[in-house]
């Protein structure tokens, strides 16, 4: 059985080499059983990255009795098409079935996916789309250090990774935030899917990680005497480490080795066959083959929860009547009153280089430790700050609409498969922003995060619902995503005078409030439109003709039945500051034919990229301002 020393020899003994050495061997004929029962994955990689892998798993803080104990060291696999590599080592510490691992490797149901999956214990992270590992990591890294914890994180990547611009964020985040508790193991095999690494994008890697300011150690990657002094755990805490790890794609079996075709090609099995006689290992592979057919249960591992929850305040922030604000400076004094009432769970607040505009300054100012500047990195801080949020402390990221949900996608969805538990704050949303012109209108949002299965999206109509809204987001798991726009915006008020969103009110996640009632026409709108709609309305009850205002603040969220109360209305509006295609209108759509309620539906939204001007002027030509939006309605009902 190997010593689980935990990297505290100065050096690896001879004995722990040898019981080291054999897992290596064991692992690399799981590597080609997984591959070639399957008849697909990524052996090469799997194979040449194995003694990163056995060393990480045998001496770091884990545990397998215990994968989620609160201090371990944490271990990111970013190439995670080396799953069966993962999984090999994994299996045989003791994590899970390791016999399971290989005879259901990409089978249809099985936890053991072709790329490594959260839910399996002992994975830190879902991976496999490159150049996102690293950054999540430093998230990790961050909130690990936040909540005091004396632990490592280390990051696995592959070479051609690298060559991503993502990489060259986090690198330069890593320096800045002097990530010492942080170290980047590369397996440097020299190849990718078409070639040599130095043909397909030639760039220096030891240089780029030393022009970042990190400290740059280069090993044998298959001797573990070196990788085992190379991944020790530094004492100097500052200064973020590199471990270039030269090795050899396919290693142990001399047909695959330095050959990129097993990058990501199984072999046959007559090839296997040959591999395993080389590496002295049995051909069991028919009998595995056999087992597979008949394998039809699977262990049902889940996602392990990762939660860290602000309580809200007692009492939400009032906003009169007469206060004219707009709803990011909303969000801005909710986050102020989340850390008042939270001192002991202060969330990290992640900005790229937006303050002022994205409100953040005062908790910046008496915050600084949990402040977190990125910089103009978009990518990179929608990654990191998913990461940080699966180490246990809250998680806050502002960012103009068009960076956090357009520019970052990619990574919300790899936070999405992940499961996180960030809070998007997203200003500067719809034709709203105005000047800044079409390249910065955010009009596209809904329809991106309706691809996102746990992402739950609020519109705020007003300072008074952002403010109930950034609450109860801080206090419930889950990705949030609140789209605000940047004008000042005026306090919502029921036909009384009186704060609608303010005083008694109780927010609802996901029911629509019902502004004003009307029996002819009904308006579903949202957000900064709210109080355009009432507009409307007025316009609308001048010539006879009664409406209805509902502000659906959670779009994407359309509650089963609503679609049938608007069924007695004789026109349906949704008006939008948001592509009219993809938006609230739409939504309406899916919602009313899911439950075969039939809709005379009027979509008033955005329908071509805005320009530049006031936003006011940008509605105009849209046809969106108040007076053109009631007289197409009352065209409508007319025709």
């Amino acid at each position: 059985m190997i010593d689980r020393s935990l990297f505290r020899p100065e050096e690896l003994s001879e004995e722990a080499a040898g019981e080291l050495d054999e897992l290596c061997r064991l692992g690399r004929g799981d590597v080609l059983r997984m591959t070639t029962l399957a008849g697909s994955g990524h052996p090469g990689g799997s194979m040449s990255s194995i003694e990163i892998f056995a060393l990480l798993w045998t001496q770091a803080n884990v545990d397998p009795s215990r994968p989620l104990m609160k201090d371990r060291d944490r271990i990111v696999v970013s190439h995670g098409h080396t799953s069966p590599g993962v999984y090999s080592i994994l299996g045989r510490l003791g994590f899970f079935d390791l016999r399971e691992a290989v005879v259901t490797f990409r089978k249809a149901g099985s936890p053991f996916e072709g790329h490594i999956e959260r839910s399996v214990p002992g994975v830190e992270m879902t991976t496999g789309n490159l150049g996102q590992g690293i950054s999540s990591a430093c998230g990790m890294a961050l909130a690990d250090r936040v909540n005091g914890l004396g632990n490592h994180v280390w990051v696995v990547s592959g070479d051609g990774e690298n060559e991503k611009g993502q990489v060259s964020e986090a690198r330069r985040f890593a320096k800045k935030y002097r990530l010492g508790n942080l170290t980047v193991v590369v397996d440097l095999n020299g190849l990718q899917i078409t070639g040599a690494t130095d043909e397909v994008m030639p760039f220096d890697i030891a240089a780029e990680y030393e022009a970042a300011g990190w400290k740059v150690i280069e090993v044998d990657g298959h001797h573990l005497g070196q990788l085992y002094r190379a991944l020790k755990p530094p004492r100097d805490t500052t200064t973020p480490r590199v471990v270039l790890a030269r090795t050899v794609m396919g290693k142990g079996v001399s047909f695959m080795e330095n050959d990129e075709t097993y990058h990501g090609k199984a072999l046959s099995r007559d090839q296997a066959s040959q591999a395993l006689s080389e590496l002295g290992l049995e051909d069991d592979l028919d009998s595995l083959a056999r087992e597979r057919d008949d394998w039809t249960e699977f262990t049902p591992y889940e996602v392990p929860p990762t939660f860290e929850l602000m309580k809200e305040p007692q009492r939400p922030r009032d906003y009169g009547a007469d206060h004219l604000g707009d709803n990011r400076g909303a969000w801005g004094n909710a986050l102020l009153d989340l850390c008042e009432a939270n001192p002991d769970s202060l969330p990290l607040v992640f900005d790229c280089d937006l303050t002022g505009s994205v409100r953040t300054s005062t908790f910046a100012r008496e915050n600084s430790d949990h402040f977190v500047q990125c910089g103009i990195m978009e990518h990179h801080a929608a990654s990191a700050a998913g990461g940080a949020s699966l180490a246990d402390v809250p998680v806050f990221w502002a960012d103009f609409g068009v960076f956090a949900a357009d520019e970052t996608f990619n990574q919300h969805r790899l936070n999405d498969i992940n499961l996180t538990n960030l809070k998007v704050i997203a200003t500067h949303c719809g034709l709203d922003v105005g000047q800044d012109g079409k390249t910065h209108h955010c009009v596209q949002y809904l329809g991106l995060l309706a691809n996102l299965r746990h992402y739950t999206a609020f519109v705020p109509a007003d300072p008074n619902q952002t403010d109930r809204a950034v609450r109860y987001a801080a206090a419930n798991p889950g990705n949030f995503f609140l789209a605000m726009g940047r004008a000042k915006t005026p306090v919502i008020t029921r036909e009384d005078g009186t704060p609608f969103f303010g005083g008694s009110y109780s927010f609802d996640p996901f029911t629509p409030n019902l502004l004003r009632e009307g029996t002819d026409v009904v308006i579903l709108t949202m957000g900064g439109m709210c109080h355009r709609a009432l507009e409307v309305r007025t316009l609308l009850r001048s010539k006879g003709i009664s409406t209805a205002v509902y502000s659906v603040h959670a779009p994407l969220d359309i509650p089963a039945g609503f679609a049938g109360e608007l069924e007695g209305y004789d026109l349906v509006v949704s008006y939008e500051d948001h592509h009219s295609e993809t938006g609230l209108g739409c939504r309406v759509s899916l919602a009313a034919s899911s439950e075969n309620v039939q809709l005379r539906l009027l979509r008033l939204g955005v329908t071509d990229y805005g320009l530049s001007g006031a936003p006011d002027d940008l509605y105009r030509l849209q046809g969106l301002t108040p007076n053109r939006a009631a007289a197409e309605i009352e065209e409508v009902l007319s025709s």
